[in-house]
């Protein structure tokens, strides 16, 4: 077992026993507070399928990688993230979201139906800047965001963000980049990205895109000195057992149809908050 494999595993097995029944949205910690931003990731969002309807009118029913690793730490959660985020529209009101503000064709989202962790009007990054002034104790803000943009790019291009790839990926670029340039003009302590991983480790086109993805994101993370805690790695780790399946592998969520869905697990969010936990000081 390599050395990689073995931080993983240890930080695996710590946060494996760290219970979150108990936990509320923003959980009550004594270390500090933990502002965790971005998409249905970081929300822990479990699609309808698998979810029973009630379940969405409280968001405590949803826990991730922000929750578990909160917890093992003591940290005081404040999860902003919202399902369908986009970096367009984490920045700017009415722009185009992937279910989060808004959809394609329609101006519904999750957020105009169920409710949030924290509660907010306005941006997800307004509410995060607000946040970071109001609360000075805080010690660590996490981010998982882009993936929507490129859902979008594919639903949206006549070549399903083929050749339209490389344009889409430099917005997203720069939207990360205000975002964080608006985190870093009021905080100065610990910042992670949690990196998206690949849904299948056999498919080479995939995984390249969600490589490239992932590069660019960690590039702009460290222009702004942040940290990367490495989802990409830690989830082709955790599938070797299962020839690079993730879904066969238990990390993302089966459907009742056969395959699964783009989400983690509970297993999978142990993954990304054990990479998150490799990462952080």
């Amino acid at each position: 077992m390599g050395f990689g494999i073995r931080v993983f595993a240890v930080a695996a097995a710590v946060l494996a026993g760290v219970s979150l029944t108990t936990a509320p949205a923003e959980a009550t910690g004594d270390h500090g507070r933990y502002l965790a931003l971005g998409d249905s990731v970081a929300f822990g969002y479990r699609p309808g399928a698998v979810t029973p309807p009630s379940d969405y009118l409280n968001p405590a029913n949803f826990r991730g990688y922000a929750e578990k690793y909160a917890a093992l730490r003591g940290l005081r959660l404040a999860n902003a993230s919202c399902p369908g985020e986009t970096t367009a529209s984490m920045l700017r009101a009415g722009a185009q979201s992937n279910g989060c503000e808004n959809s394609l064709g329609s101006p519904a989202g999750y957020r105009t139906a169920f409710p949030l962790h924290v509660a907010y009007p306005g941006t997800q990054i307004d509410y995060a800047v607000a946040f970071l002034r109001a609360h000075r104790d805080t010690r660590l803000v996490t981010l998982t965001i882009g993936a929507n943009d490129l859902f979008l790019c594919q639903d949206t291009t006549p070549d399903h963000c083929t050749s339209s790839f490389p344009a889409a990926l430099e917005q997203v670029g720069r939207n990360l980049a205000a975002i964080l340039g608006a985190v870093r003009a009021n905080y100065r302590g610990e910042l992670v990205l949690v990196s998206y991983y690949s849904l299948d480790y056999r498919n080479a086109a995939q995984v390249s895109q969600v490589k490239a993805l992932d590069a660019l994101l960690s590039r702009v993370t460290r222009r702004y000195h942040g940290a990367v805690a490495d989802g990409f790695t830690a989830f082709r780790l955790a599938s070797l057992r299962s020839g690079g399946d993730p879904c066969a592998a238990g990390l993302l969520i089966a459907l009742p149809g056969g395959g699964c869905d783009v989400h983690p697990t509970a297993a999978g969010h142990r993954v990304l908050a054990a990479a998150l936990a490799v990462a952080a000081r």
